[in-house]
């Protein structure tokens, strides 16, 4: 209500002040002529500059406003992986065809645009069901539910309501932790519920690379020193080391 009100007085302040101005202008020159000159050509170019404010200089400040938003939805997105994004992903990986993972997600210095394309692609097309006998169930579980807090604190992220993809991903996260987490033990569960498992541990993985590989591609885009962290340390290679190597130099 107090807003309301504060715009109509503005508005009145506003209109009397014209009213004003015009009225000192008639009153030093005399001069009704010349001020309805002016008067008529503010009006005509008022449709005009509603143009130029309400389409062009309003979607540049929106642009300028989504940059912002990105920059800061990066900085959680680079949080999530720096404190078990990464982590995870190395924690599933045995659930597929490692050599094949590798081979269309391992990432290279030289990638351009074009890799980061493929690999998004490859990324797509991952059967999502997983072995879920191949990962240690308990380790994972284990993981999720101390880094619980963390997913918590990412869903309640109003940076995050304009990145819908990555919100999905930690929906489907957190559906495997419930899932691990309903169940009193993880070993000798019947065929049927380990389908069920793997399932649910393909989802989530499928949707933990490609927002890695987004993630990876804006580091190298933005922060090569960053992205030069990643390419050594990430688990989809053979042998991650944080070492630098004469290569990577």
């Amino acid at each position: 209500m107090k807003k309301h009100r504060f715009l109509v007085m503005a508005a009145v302040t506003l209109l009397v002040l014209t009213v004003a101005l015009y009225s000192l202008h008639y009153a030093i020159f005399r001069d009704a002529h010349h001020l309805f000159i002016y008067l008529v050509g503010d009006l005509a170019f008022l449709p005009l500059e509603v143009l130029l404010v309400a389409l062009i200089i309003d979607r540049v400040l929106e642009w300028r406003e989504k940059r912002a938003m990105l920059g800061k939805m990066n900085m959680v997105v680079g949080v999530f992986f720096s404190e078990m994004g990464t982590r995870l992903m190395g924690d599933l990986l045995p659930a597929f065809d490692r050599a094949k993972v590798i081979s269309g997600l391992g990432i290279k210095p030289e990638w351009g645009a074009g890799d980061f394309r493929r690999a998004a692609e490859f990324a797509d097309n991952l059967r999502p069901q997983a072995d879920c006998r191949a990962i240690d169930l308990e380790a994972v579980r284990a993981s999720l539910r101390s880094e619980r807090d963390l997913i918590l604190r990412l869903l309640e992220n109003p940076n995050l309501l304009e990145h819908e993809r990555f919100t999905d991903m930690l929906w489907a996260i957190s559906h495997v932790a419930e899932e691990l987490e309903a169940r009193p033990q993880l070993h000798g569960l019947p065929q049927s519920d380990e389908a069920h498992i793997g399932m649910d541990v393909g989802r989530a993985f499928t949707a933990l690379v490609a927002e890695w590989l987004d993630y990876v591609r804006h580091l190298k885009a933005h922060y090569p020193y960053l992205f030069s962290l990643v390419l050594r340390t990430h688990p989809l290679q053979e042998n991650p080391s944080a070492i630098v190597t004469g290569a990577a130099l």
